[in-house]
């Protein structure tokens, strides 16, 4: 227990001035990168500092008004930009949405540098489901960015070639949640091999954090090899986002009070998606506030070292299959 809270302070409140921000990514002209659910909180920011530096960005998302008035105010902000934002239209919880959404974008690119799983929903109400059926939390913080990624990885991979070692990758999103709420050992799994998901929506919300990193670290198992490099971010536990839109009116006053800017979190995914100091030895890793290595609790890390991670992975791909076409 000691561990967690130490952790936790280290991540919330005694956290480091960040050490690489808007002005230390190299020029991105002829890079593209995808963040889901980049139109709004910290996806917009990193959407917004890696287009005034030239990139081009896909924002993924459902709401194409949302995305219209943002990648607008992104440009109307960034005037000097030689680069390009676009929009594609997909739903996590709706795993017949990607593969369209993937099917759209591959034509128009011939190489992708970055994927940001960025997008996430936070405790809302146990009953709410995805569209086929699971839990809203599984199937939109699990199930949609397994598959995204899976769909994607051809193109990252292809991307190696022509790119410096280290800079293709795959950032995962975490929470320092999987310390304070998630079962222990992160994610637990029924008689068939599913996880499980008949917990309260906090405890559910940090098993799917935990399985973001057990599938960041199976991305980085099976194809580090092949030059894609895989990590997992915890952004920071008080960034104010509309990530907290499902929780109570008292916790959301507590949270702004405490909240530090959006920015801050920006710093976190900037740092896994782009710091030089993720080098082919640190595949797999885990990024703390705001842009540091760090770790979590020792019964995922077990879990991860038996297996747990590759567990899940055939789940996800089962899970999927219907749907990869």
């Amino acid at each position: 227990m000691g561990g967690t809270l130490s952790r936790f302070w280290n991540q919330t409140y005694f956290v480091p001035k960040p050490t690489f921000t808007e002005k230390d990514p190299s020029d991105q002209s002829g890079k593209v990168h995808i963040i889901t659910g980049g139109y709004t909180g910290i996806g917009a920011d990193l959407a917004r500092l890696l287009y005034s530096r030239n990139a081009t960005i896909y924002i993924t998302g459902r709401n194409v008004s949302k995305a219209t008035a943002s990648i607008n105010a992104i440009k109307a902000a960034c005037p000097g930009s030689k680069g390009r934002l676009e929009f594609l239209k997909l739903e996590l919880d709706d795993l017949r949405t990607i593969a369209p959404a993937v099917n759209e974008f591959l034509p128009k690119e011939g190489r992708l540098d970055v994927l940001v799983n960025n997008a996430g929903v936070m405790t809302p109400p146990k009953e709410e489901r995805g569209k086929q059926g699971h839990s809203l939390q599984l199937a939109t913080n699990v199930l949609g960015p397994f598959l995204l990624t899976s769909l994607l990885m051809p193109l990252l991979q292809k991307t190696t070639a022509t790119s410096p070692t280290a800079s293709v990758r795959v950032a995962w999103a975490a929470s320092v949640a999987i310390d304070l709420f998630a079962p222990t050992g992160g994610v637990l799994f029924d008689a068939a091999g599913a996880p499980k998901t008949d917990f309260q929506p906090m405890k559910l919300y940090g098993a799917t954090k935990a399985a973001g990193v057990m599938l960041s670290t199976e991305v980085a198992r099976r194809l580090g090899d092949s030059g894609v490099m895989s990590t997992a971010f915890h952004p920071g536990i008080m960034v104010d986002t509309e990530l907290k839109r499902h929780i109570t009116f008292l916790e959301k006053l507590f949270m702004k009070w405490m909240s530090y800017p959006v920015i801050m979190g920006t710093y976190t995914e900037l740092f896994a998606g782009w710091s030089p100091e993720v080098t082919p030895d640190k595949n797999g890793t885990y990024i703390i506030p705001w842009g540091r290595f760090g770790g979590y609790n020792t019964a995922l890390t077990t879990a991860i070292e038996k297996r747990a991670g590759e567990k899940l992975w055939n789940w996800c791909k089962a899970e999927t299959k219907a749907y990869a076409g």
